[in-house]
């Protein structure tokens, strides 16, 4: 699954660390959303676009990583 949300966080000139703890989870967890390691849950997802004001398929799409 790809995504944006490395993309979009550098825009926001934020740190995974700081990232993480605006969606309330672990640097860790953002730093394998971000390498396509693990698939952020649903809840998750949601957080994230909320805290980016877009949409989850702005964010995530179903398209196979490089």
């Amino acid at each position: 699954m790809k995504n944006r949300v490395s993309e979009l966080r550098k825009k926001k000139k934020l740190s995974q660390e700081e990232l993480a703890n605006e969606v309330g989870v672990t640097r860790q967890t953002i730093t394998s959303i971000e390498t396509g390691k693990y698939i952020a849950s649903l809840p998750l997802a949601f957080k994230i676009a909320k805290f980016f004001n877009l949409s989850i398929e702005e964010i995530f799409s179903m398209e196979e990583e490089d």
